[in-house]
């Protein structure tokens, strides 16, 4: 700009010499302008056995949603993973780009009174989440968390018999105890803020069903009828328990183990595998046995559960009235 020009209009001739403003913000500032986390909003908190794999796996297959992989990261379980911190939950969004919906499914979030506190961390990291509830027959769902335990050959295995099992160790029945689980969510986010259904409803109708869910998280839904082809952690022909006492089993998971058994042959490894581990066959007597006891604890917690939420489950066939020698399907 001339001389002439900046007397004329001193205001351009001072913007035009002037040092730009200085940026102040700090690296760490810029970062997160630049990427910020994504915060989830969406909580598939339950139950255990109950089908949240499958559904995990659907919503994953719609566009405007995204899932946490691992599945389960359980973060807001004080004894499980909430000492990594909010930075390692967080990378786990990282991809979630400009998803309307961010989610996760741990079961962890139900399972009083196993774990506590779970509602309360959850709100205030995400005041505005929303919940999921997927309940199962709940004589079924505690013969499968059963099951579960018995083939859990990572862990220490159930090695009871099944009757004996669920009479003494509270977990089978207060896990399929549903109103136990929802209150604290219905208490502290309301109601309007969690969508419950039913296993056996998933399972007959994906479609429609993850429909509902759709429309009550106001996304359109866009799933392709393939997306519901294939259901995701469903019980394997054959099951197996750990022998004995479970102690080789327990070594076969040790860190000591793990650092020798590049050095053990093969076929030993193949023989330390059969000693620990045994086929194992359902005994039907028994499994009548105990879903007859389970039937006779649930039911009245169903009929609970059917108050609490305006609604009644004549899917659940194991606690309709029925002649109590009737034994359920073989849970898987």
């Amino acid at each position: 700009m001339s001389a002439k020009c900046c007397r004329e209009i001193p205001y351009a001739c001072e913007a035009d010499h002037r040092p730009a403003d200085r940026d102040t913000t700090t690296p760490d500032e810029q970062l997160r302008t630049v990427s910020r986390p994504a915060i989830p909003n969406l909580f598939i908190i339950g139950a255990m056995k109950s089908g949240t794999t499958s559904l995990h796996q659907y919503l994953s297959s719609h566009p405007r949603i995204f899932m946490s992989e691992p599945k389960e990261p359980g973060y807001f379980v004080e004894e499980l993973t909430w000492s990594r911190g909010k930075d390692w939950y967080l990378s786990l969004f990282a991809d979630a780009g400009d998803a309307a919906v961010v989610g996760e499914s741990s079961t962890h979030y139900t399972k009083l009174p196993t774990y506590r506190g779970v509602p309360e961390r959850i709100q205030r990291f995400s005041s505005d989440a929303r919940f999921v509830y997927v309940m199962r027959d709940p004589v079924e769902r505690a013969v499968s968390h059963y099951w579960h335990n018995v083939r859990s050959l990572e862990a220490e295995a159930e090695r009871r018999d099944p009757l004996t099992a669920v009479r003494e160790d509270p977990v089978y029945q207060s896990y399929s105890d549903y109103v136990l689980q929802l209150q604290p969510y219905l208490d502290l986010f309301g109601a309007e803020r969690v969508w419950t259904l039913t296993f056996e409803s998933l399972i007959a109708a994906p479609a429609r069903e993850v429909e509902r869910l759709l429309n009550w998280l106001a996304v359109e839904p866009a799933l392709p009828d393939s997306a519901f082809a294939k259901q995701w952690n469903v019980r394997p022909e054959d099951l197996k328990k750990a022998r004995g006492l479970g102690l080789l089993n327990r070594f076969r998971y040790t860190r000591l183990w793990s650092l020798l058994s590049g050095l053990v042959p093969k076929s030993v490894r193949r023989l330390g595998s059969h000693l620990a581990e045994e086929d194992v066959m359902p005994d039907a007597a028994a499994n009548a046995e105990t879903v007859s006891y389970l039937r006779r604890q649930l039911a009245p917690r169903v009929r609970s559960l059917e108050q609490l939420l305006g609604r009644e489950f004549p899917e659940w066939k194991t606690v309709s009235n029925r002649d109590d020698d009737t034994v359920t399907r073989e849970a898987s």
